[in-house]
């Protein structure tokens, strides 16, 4: 290594310990944004992802990693380079990924790469960092704690501070079984409170088992509220539900007929390219949709979609930081 690069990784390092974070220019922030929206939807997101990482963004560094480890199928010597890139700035869940190495298919294949700590070393650290952050009122590094620990009175935290995924994460687990309630009805209380608080809080699959709840309970009007707002975020799996429902393909819920709105809805998944499967769905109900339509009615319905995509956050899968 040239004695001109030693200096400037030294410099780079100084500026990350210094700061907390490398400042991006315009370029490089947008490279990182469309990433980011890349990797969420599925879709390759290596090339842009590499321009923040390259630049010392800890986030950009840590979703580069994941994508080569899936890509892959597991962690590569690349990835670990940018795992541990991003757990030198206190990336949690770098830290996370780097300690469950161990179930890792490279552990399988007998192929992990040697990194600067062992899988235990990475969980204490993550677990120290996480835990000092929690004490100070940080929901989302008591969320983290949880993901470390399994112990589910770190996800009650989160919640209580007000962390919409930890609020849905928490709703979910109470209402597979975690936790005690001396009354099964409060149970279902607590499953639907803090379903509640996380579609409130603006967490998609929140709005959705908050819906789905009302619906049980024979609210169509709130299930409609909220599988709209769902939407509205971006959500591509509500999408696609929504703009069948405003199309009436078919009409299950009560949407007012919008076929319009709809097509472009559907059209609008196009856009995936066919991340996360939608392709098959969206091939399927297009031409459902559109035998009620006029030629004039699909140009309206197009315009309608790109107004939307510039309007509305990007579409989403909100795919689990670590989810897979």
């Amino acid at each position: 290594m040239h004695f001109k690069h030693l200096i400037t990784t030294a410099l780079m390092a100084l500026a990350i310990t210094a700061h907390g974070a490398i400042n991006l220019t315009a370029s490089q922030q947008s490279a990182k944004e469309k990433g980011i929206t890349l990797y969420n939807q599925y879709k390759p997101s290596e090339p842009e992802l590499r321009i923040a990482a390259e630049a010392g963004d800890a986030e950009a560094q840590f979703y580069l990693a994941e994508e080569l480890r899936q890509k892959s199928q597991y962690i590569t010597p690349e990835a670990t380079k940018w795992f541990e890139a991003a757990s030198a700035q206190g990336n949690l869940y770098a830290m996370l990924r780097l300690a469950r190495s161990e179930g890792d298919l490279c552990a399988t294949m007998n192929n992990c790469s040697p990194g600067k700590k062992t899988p235990a070393e990475w969980l204490k650290q993550a677990r120290e960092l996480a835990a000092s952050k929690a004490s100070k009122g940080d929901a989302e590094a008591a969320y983290v704690m949880y993901l470390a620990t399994a112990e589910l009175e770190w996800l009650e935290k989160s919640a209580e501070s007000g962390y919409a995924l930890g609020q849905w994460l928490l709703a979910t687990r109470y209402k597979e079984g975690d936790g005690s309630f001396l009354l099964p009805w409060k149970r279902a209380e607590a499953v639907e409170h803090w379903a509640k608080e996380s579609a409130i809080g603006g967490n998609p699959k929140g709005m959705m088992e908050y819906a789905a709840i009302l619906f049980e309970k024979g609210d169509a009007e709130g299930f409609r509220h909220w599988n709209e707002q769902a939407a509205l975020v971006g959500y591509a799996t509500t999408v696609y539900g929504y703009g069948s429902d405003l199309a009436h393909e078919p009409d299950t819920y009560g949407f007012p007929y919008d076929v319009v709105k709809g097509y472009a809805l559907i059209y609008l998944l196009k856009e995936l390219d066919g991340g996360g499967g939608m392709d098959a769905n969206v091939n399927d109900k297009l031409p459902k949709i559109a035998k009620k339509m006029t030629p004039e009615q699909i140009d309206e319905a197009k315009k309608f979609a790109k107004e939307w995509k510039n309007t509305h956050p990007p579409l989403s899968f909100y795919p689990d930081k670590l989810g897979y």
